[in-house]
C-alpha cells in the first residue's frame, strides 16, 4: 500500500519553513519508505524543478544535506499547478499520479480555513476520498464556536471524524511527551498531582516578534483567539487531565474534553479581575528598536497582543488551584513554559536556624529548549553543625546529544498521521468546548468594555498582569 501526500498551499511559508524540513528529517531517518509521492499544489505556475530547488535552498540554510537522503526525497517531490477548490484541478492531479483505490492519500491544508470546505468538496467530487483518505487541517479553526461548527460541518460532509486530523504543533513537542510520561509513569508525581499538594500552575507562551505579515488577520483575532484557544488550552488539558484508562487517542481525547468542560466560565463580575489585555507599544527587542502595534498595523486598534488569564477548573482534583495563562508578542524573551508550583511545607524543622525552605517547583520548557527541571531543597556542602539549605535543580530531561537526527513537532505529527495515530491531534468536541469558553470571555470583554493596557516592547507585558498575581500573593516566574 503506497502513501501519497498532497500539500495544498505547497509553495507557501508554512510548507517551506516547517513541512518540507519535517518530511526531510523523516526521510533521513528512513520513516518514509512507504511514501510514494509528495505533491505540492498551488495556483502559482511553476515547475517541479523550481519546487525542488526552492526546498533544497531552504533546507541548506540550516542543514548539511545528506546526498543519498536528498536524492531519495527529491524524487518523491512534484509540483501541480491548480486551484485546489476546483474539481478539474483535483481530477488532473488524480490522473497524473494514477492513484489506485488501495493507496492512501493524506491531504495537508496549509491554507486559510475559509477554503477548507471548498477543497474538501473538490476532493470528494473528484473521487479522491475513500476509506484510505486522511485530511490534516491547520489552525485557526474558526473565529468563534459558530464559525468552527460551520467549517467542521463542511469537512464532515466529505470526511468522517476519524479521517480529520486537526493539528496543533505544540502537542508534538518532546517536552509535552515527557510531561505525559512524567505524570502517568511515576508514582511520586501521580500521587502529588492534585490540589492538596499543588499551589498553582503557570503556562506562558512568549514571543519576541510582532504581527509581521499577519497584521490584517491578527487585528480581527487578537492574542486570546490566536493563541489561548488552541495552544494554551491544549497544554492546560494535558497538565490537568485525569489518567486515561489506556494511552490511546480515544481515551486521551476524552480526558482532555472533561477538562475543557470543567473550566469555570469567567463571569462579567470577574472579567476585569481574572483577565488582562495588553497591546505592545514602542520599545526595543535585543538591539533593535521596534514600533508600536498600531504603527505596524497602520491605524488605531483595540485588539490585544497580550493576554493574561486566571483560569479555574471545577473538579475534585483542581478546585482551589489557579491556572495562570499568559501569551503575548514583542515580549522580552521567546519561550514557552509550564511551571508547577507545589505548596510549602506545613512545618519547616530548619526554620529556627534561619533557613527558608522554598517550595518545590517543576518547570517544563517547550521552547526554545525542550527540558524538564525539578527544583528542590538540598544541604549546602559545608562542615560543622550548621544546617544551611539551598535550592538546586535536577534535570529530568533526556539528552539528545547522541541523536543523529533531530525531529521537530511537525515531524512527529506528520509521522503520526502517516501511521494513522490521532492521539496528538484534536477532536471536534475539544475545539467546540474551547471555543465555548473563549466566546464567554470575548462576550464579557465587550460588555465590560475591558481596557487594553499598553506595554513597552521588550517587557513581559503590562503591569496589570503582574498585579493580577500579586493580588493572590503570587508572581510570574
Amino acid at each position: 500500500m503506497t502513501i501519497n501526500l498532497l500539500i495544498i498551499g505547497g509553495d507557501g511559508d508554512l510548507a517551506l519553513r516547517k513541512l518540507y524540513p519535517a518530511l526531510y528529517s523523516l526521510e533521513t531517518g528512513e520513516h518514509l519508505s512507504n511514501v510514494g509521492s509528495i505533491t505540492a499544489m498551488a495556483r502559482t505556475d511553476r515547475s517541479t524543478q523550481d519546487l525542488q530547488t526552492k526546498i533544497q535552498e531552504k533546507l541548506s540554510e540550516k542543514l548539511v544535506l545528506n546526498s543519498n537522503a536528498w536524492s531519495t526525497f527529491s524524487e518523491k517531490l512534484s509540483y501541480h499547478t491548480g486551484d485546489a477548490t476546483s474539481v478539474d484541478a483535483m481530477l488532473s492531479y488524480k490522473d497524473n499520479l494514477n492513484i489506485s483505490s488501495n493507496d492512501v492519500l493524506i491531504v495537508y491544508l496549509a491554507v486559510p480555513p475559509k477554503v477548507f470546505g471548498s477543497i474538501a468538496k473538490a476532493l470528494g467530487d473528484a473521487g479522491l476520498v475513500n476509506a484510505n483518505t486522511r485530511i490534516i487541517v491547520e489552525k485557526p479553526l474558526g473565529e468563534d464556536k459558530q464559525s468552527f461548527l460551520e467549517i467542521d460541518k463542511q469537512l464532515n460532509s466529505v470526511f468522517s471524524e476519524k479521517q480529520i486530523y486537526r493539528i496543533d504543533h505544540y502537542l508534538g513537542k518532546e517536552s509535552i511527551q515527557n510531561l505525559l510520561a512524567l505524570r502517568f509513569s511515576n508514582l511520586i508525581f501521580t500521587k502529588l498531582w492534585r490540589a492538596e499538594y499543588i499551589d498553582s500552575v503557570q503556562i506562558t507562551v512568549a514571543e519576541t516578534v510582532g504581527v509581521e505579515k499577519r497584521a490584517g488577520f491578527y487585528d480581527d483575532i487578537g492574542a486570546l483567539r490566536d493563541m489561548v484557544q488552541n495552544h494554551l488550552l491544549q497544554i492546560l488539558c494535558l497538565v490537568a487531565m485525569e489518567p486515561p484508562a489506556i494511552a490511546n487517542a480515544e481515551m486521551i481525547r476524552a480526558e482532555k474534553l472533561k477538562v475543557l468542560k470543567s473550566l469555570k466560565p469567567i463571569s462579567l463580575e470577574n472579567i476585569s479581575k481574572q483577565t488582562v489585555r495588553g497591546q505592545y507599544d514602542k520599545g526595543s527587542i535585543g538591539n533593535d528598536i521596534v514600533q508600536a502595534y498600531t504603527d505596524d498595523l497602520g491605524h488605531d486598534s483595540n485588539t490585544e497582543t497580550f493576554v493574561a488569564i486566571k483560569a479555574e477548573i471545577s473538579n475534585w482534583r483542581w478546585a482551589t488551584v489557579p491556572f495562570y495563562l499568559r501569551t503575548g508578542k514583542r515580549l522580552k524573551e521567546r519561550y514557552s513554559e509550564i511551571d508547577i508550583f507545589f505548596k510549602p511545607l506545613k512545618h519547616n524543622i530548619f526554620a529556627n536556624r534561619g533557613t527558608k525552605a522554598e517550595p518545590n517547583h517543576l518547570q517544563i520548557s517547550l521552547q526554545p529548549d525542550s527540558q524538564i527541571m525539578l527544583r528542590f531543597m538540598n544541604k549546602k556542602p559545608i562542615l560543622g553543625n550548621e544546617m544551611k539549605l539551598q535550592a538546586v535543580e535536577l534535570n529530568l530531561s533526556q539528552t539528545s546529544d547522541d541523536a543523529e537526527i533531530v525531529y521537530d513537532a511537525y515531524a512527529r505529527l506528520l509521522l503520526d498521521a502517516i501511521n494513522e495515530d490521532q492521539t496528538l491531534f484534536i477532536s471536534a468536541q475539544e475545539v467546540e468546548a474551547s471555543w465555548e469558553w473563549i466566546d464567554g470571555i470575548v462576550k464579557n470583554w465587550k460588555l465590560d468594555e475591558t481596557e487594553v493596557f499598553p506595554y513597552q516592547s521588550g517587557s513581559m507585558g503590562p503591569n496589570q498582569a503582574h498585579g493580577m498575581l500579586a493580588r493572590d500573593g503570587r508572581e510570574w516566574d
